[in-house]
């Protein structure tokens, strides 16, 4: 076992489904956890470690885990679908793996709880998912990683596809109305009815925000990967898109730091910072978008390179323990009583960074068995 794996365990040991120690939020809030993103990535990260290594102590992890907030008849832990939040769907996307290998049918009517919440979530004028219901008209780059995997898999596995049409509308809407000509990013959020305090007249907000392009990369290579490769005119468009952003994030590597910035367009300036959250997810964008040929294979190396500075910058040792620094806690827009939330460059580096959060570990894990299948494919390879 490696250091990186023996960092794991020690989170594994530290954590339990109602005190996660990777869930910093919770904790700093004194909150009790509930169903919710930070959990869902984890247990994504997870699940990939246990289908890379073979070790069954993380899919038997992963499934103790997600007992606990699944109930028999599919009623999910501190899950309210009136909040039409599609944060909630994040997590969703581990069940079917869960439900696959157990046969544990609770796991089968959470799918369709979340289903059912996609089917009534409100949306804009031009068929966008919001946000949330605090959120009216809103699309954030977050929530196309939030929904549209767990969306994508669904109707591939148990509609038949049939939904794949409106998923690829939304990626659309988004590359039609977020993205900047400027910076060739994408900006974090938009409002349709441009009523929110933080849209411009364009209705977007102001900056790009790394986390939330890094949300987006990873949504464009994940949500392919789910549907059909029959379906040409999908993945022929979700292809472009991706490989329009794999090509425009490269100027953004800061060539010191080997990592991309908080507020990718301004490195080095007062207060901004190199971050691990979303350099891992786009590093996991450039690993996984080259191995299933979505991008360029010469990106693999990009994404490799990307990984091991997060390691040498921010994975340190204290005290004989393994601990990942330079994670942004959180950051978002609005809503209109939290006015300090206004997608400006000053309020995206007041945001707390902070270490161990799963928002920042769990694209780092992903990066890693990335880089593990890789390591795999070619001693297969080499063995024929």
């Amino acid at each position: 076992m490696n250091d990186i794996e023996r960092y794991v365990e020690r989170i594994l040991a530290e954590s339990t489904p109602d005190k996660p120690l990777w869930n910093i939020e919770k904790i700093r809030q004194g909150k009790i956890n509930g169903w919710n993103y930070i959990d869902g990535c984890m247990m994504t990260a997870l699940l990939n470690l246990h289908t890379i290594t073979g070790e069954q102590r993380y899919y038997d992890f992963v499934e103790n885990f997600l007992s606990y907030y699944v109930s028999e008849d599919g009623s999910l832990l501190g899950y309210k679908e009136s909040e039409y939040n599609l944060d909630n769907i994040c997590e969703g996307r581990v069940l079917f793996d869960v439900y696959h290998a157990s046969g544990k049918e609770k796991y089968r009517r959470a799918m369709e709880v979340l289903r059912t919440q996609l089917r009534n979530q409100p949306r804009t004028s031009e068929g966008s998912f919001w946000h949330k219901a605090i959120y009216p008209n809103q699309v954030w780059l977050d929530g196309l990683y939030m929904a549209q995997v767990f969306y994508a898999r669904y109707t591939t596995e148990y509609e038949n596809g049939e939904a794949s049409g409106d998923i690829l509308r939304q990626f659309r809407t988004v590359r039609r109305r977020m993205y900047d000509p400027q910076t060739g990013l994408y900006r974090h959020g938009y409002d349709a009815s441009g009523k929110a305090f933080w849209a411009g007249e364009d209705g977007c907000s102001r900056n790009p925000w790394l986390r939330s392009l890094g949300w987006f990369s990873a949504a464009l290579v994940d949500v392919t990967a789910e549907i059909s490769e029959e379906n040409t005119e999908f993945r022929e468009e979700m292809t472009g898109i991706a490989r329009e952003l794999a090509k425009n994030l490269l100027p953004y590597i800061d060539k010191e730091s080997g990592m991309l910035w908080q507020v990718p367009t301004r490195i080095g300036g007062e207060g901004n910072y190199p971050e691990t959250s979303g350099s891992a997810m786009v590093a996991y964008f450039y690993l996984k978008g080259a191995r299933l040929g979505i991008l360029d294979s010469t990106y693999s190396e990009t994404g490799a390179a990307i990984f091991h500075s997060i390691c040498s910058r921010y994975l340190t040792q204290t005290d004989g323990k393994l601990n990942l620094g330079g994670i942004c806690l959180v950051a978002g827009l609005g809503p209109e009583n939290n006015r300090r939330r206004d997608g400006s460059y000053e309020y995206y580096i007041s945001e707390p960074v902070v270490e161990n959060d799963a928002k920042g570990l769990a694209p780092f894990l992903m990066c890693y068995t990335e880089l593990l299948r890789s390591e795999k494919e070619e001693k297969n390879h080499e063995s024929i």
